[in-house]
């Protein structure tokens, strides 16, 4: 359980990471059409740009659609303010919520368990 634990908190590591390179995507420009060769390269910027933010935004949708098919709204929170966007730490938590530290532990590895049924 423990592994598993660490496995979802490493998907929403991962997660975050994501969001923050999809902002960074830069606009694709067009094809410059020369008309001369250009060193043979085959590779074609433009696709692989698309292909690698294609598959960024599937990879977030997917983490986007299991958070919100989760019904508790704190774990929501927990997810989301908490681990990946890092808004609150565990005492400001524990204080707007009334729960001691082990509470809002067992709370986030249910948020995560939780998680970890829905991805």
């Amino acid at each position: 359980m423990k592994q598993e634990i660490k496995h979802i908190r490493n998907i929403l590591k991962e997660y975050a990471r994501l969001k923050r390179d999809i902002r960074a995507f830069s606009q694709v420009s067009s094809p410059v059409l020369s008309g001369m060769p250009n060193g043979g390269t085959r590779k074609n910027s433009v696709e692989l740009k698309l292909v690698n933010h294609l598959d960024l935004s599937y990879k977030m949708k997917q983490v986007e659609d299991a958070i919100h098919a989760i019904k508790e709204p704190q774990y929501q929170f927990i997810l989301v303010d908490y681990i990946i966007e890092k808004k609150h730490s565990v005492e400001e938590i524990c204080t707007m919520w009334g729960v001691s530290r082990s509470k809002f532990n067992y709370m986030k590895n249910k948020a995560l368990e939780k998680f970890a049924e829905k991805i």
